[in-house]
């Protein structure tokens, strides 16, 4: 065992070297072509950021389709299934995402560096860490109805929440799927087919969702079934297309040697669902403090139409994190610095842009977004309040979530949730108590607050990303790519013994 490792190690070191040789020879040519510089690493961007964004609206989609015909079943039916989605399933979504996106670390920089054959091991250890969290959150969806009940929620809402937690329990095992053949699949710019299988998936929900529930009339039931059938079908086909050959370099069957060295992938995916958690997190604590509120109604109306707005625009900033987390893993894996840098600035400007137009979009048009949702005047004028902060909330978002990407990619996850807690629960919802409650400033003065909270974890991050060495986080990746390493002739063994 130790002859190949040593053998690995130092065909690694000879890599970095010829990767630094390379990168001086691309210094010197791309002096000469900046353009053609720009050119080649926007379309690697968009490769992975396109793709990336269409999926995440069609998953977004999803959850608005199953609302809209379970609207149209009943207010109680409604508002449990708000209730559970945004309390219970977003509490799930956090913590399976953001441990998931250790394995864009791990994927990022192994492929980066050459590895291929290691994608397939860290996946599959990937699934074995987040099966035994999704278990682990299972009681919650089990036993929602008395979870919500404690919460202090209506008798007659909780009860039918309970029967739409039973149902949400296949959904967040087929989080673990979709999350991970995500980025396992974008580490090797091969998301694609997770864009086809999206487009494909939504269309199937809005048809069975009309059939089950208007044609047939199941009702509730049909709504949910349709709902699972669409978080299920596009994990098929994802499964389908690693396993029949669509990652002949990466995947090479299942292996006992995801069993091994679990523990640091844990503690990384740990510091991982910590990062993500409390960023998506942040918002929902928002709308929890409108509640309490005078007039809370109309507040949570407009608050709930600007923070849907939001989640749309949010769906953009989601995919710019991703490009950037798998274009700085690949960088640093490959021992490319230069490149690493130029990634970050590239994503970084080109999310920026787009929500600079999108800021002044919604800056404009103010009040008159409300009238897609509502009729209510007092609504309209609360949302008209708001919109300003909303359009500022939609500028951040364009450079944070891409912050957090490198972040991602680079493997810092630990290091910018200790950012998180500070910025967003030691000065953005203090704040935001303090300006909506004790000194009357309601709603505008609890978003002011966590847009403070933003903007003070955003101003960290640039000092953070400006401020790092480069040349020790290539070496860094370059250890993290070594210490997990498995040569690919014990990983065929490996293989042949499971199968």
């Amino acid at each position: 065992m130790g002859e190949p490792e040593t053998e690995q190690s130092e065909m690694l070191r000879s890599k970095l070297i010829e990767n630094k040789e390379g990168e001086e020879e691309e210094g010197e040519s791309a002096e000469v072509s900046l353009k053609e510089k720009v050119w080649k690493e926007t379309k690697k961007m968009w490769v992975v950021a396109g793709p990336a964004i269409f999926t995440r609206f069609s998953t977004f989609g999803i959850t608005v389709i199953s609302q809209a015909f379970i609207g149209h079943i009943g207010s109680t039916e409604l508002a449990a299934y708000a209730l559970v989605q945004t309390v219970l399933l977003r509490f799930a979504n956090g913590i399976l995402l953001g441990m998931a996106s250790a394995l864009e670390t791990l994927c990022g920089q192994a492929y980066g560096a050459g590895q291929q054959h290691m994608l397939g091991i860290y996946l599959q250890r990937s699934w074995l860490v987040l099966i035994f969290t999704a278990l682990f959150l299972t009681p919650v969806f089990l036993f929602a109805s008395p979870l919500l009940k404690l919460l202090g929620q209506d008798q007659a809402i909780a009860e039918v929440g309970g029967v739409i937690g039973a149902w949400f329990v296949p959904v967040i095992f087929a989080f673990i799927v979709s999350f991970t053949c995500q980025m396992y699949l974008q580490a090797q710019s091969k998301n694609m087919i997770i864009a086809y299988l999206a487009a494909a998936s939504l269309g199937l929900h809005v048809f069975l969702s009309w059939l089950l529930t208007v044609r047939f009339e199941f009702g509730l039931t049909g709504a949910l079934c349709s709902t699972v059938l669409a978080y299920w079908v596009p994990n098929v086909g994802q499964l389908l297309f690693v396993f029949c050959g669509g990652c002949p370099e990466t995947w090479k069957g299942f292996s006992w040697m995801a069993f091994r060295d679990l523990w640091p992938v844990v503690k990384l995916s740990l510091s991982s669902g910590a990062m993500l958690c409390l960023e998506l997190w942040y918002n929902s604590i928002l709308v929890l403090l409108t509640g309490n509120l005078k007039d809370a109604e109309v507040e949570i109306d407009a608050i709930s139409i600007c923070l849907n707005i939001n989640g749309w625009e949010m769906m953009i900033s989601l995919g710019f994190l991703a490009a950037a987390s798998v274009r700085v893993s690949n960088e640093l894996g490959r021992g490319s610095k230069k490149a690493a840098k130029f990634s970050v600035v590239m994503v970084v400007l080109t999310s920026l842009s787009i929500g600079s137009v999108l800021f002044l979009c919604f800056l404009f048009l103010r009040g008159n977004l409300a009238y897609i949702f509502t009729n209510n005047p007092e609504v309209v004028k609360a949302v008209a309040r708001l919109s300003p902060f909303l359009a500022i909330s939609i500028l951040f978002n364009s450079v944070q979530p891409v912050l957090s990407g490198v972040a991602v990619g680079a493997g810092w996850q630990s290091i910018v949730a200790y950012v998180n807690i500070a910025c967003y629960y030691i000065v953005g919802i203090p704040l935001g108590v303090l300006l909506g409650y004790f000194l009357h400033f309601q709603v505008t003065g609890i978003w002011i607050g966590m847009l403070v909270g933003t903007a003070v974890q955003t101003l960290v991050l640039i000092i953070i990303t400006w401020t790092t060495d480069w040349d020790k986080q290539v070496i860094l990746a370059q250890q993290r790519v070594r210490k997990w390493f498995l040569p690919e002739t014990q990983r065929s063994n490996s293989h042949s013994e499971l199968a």
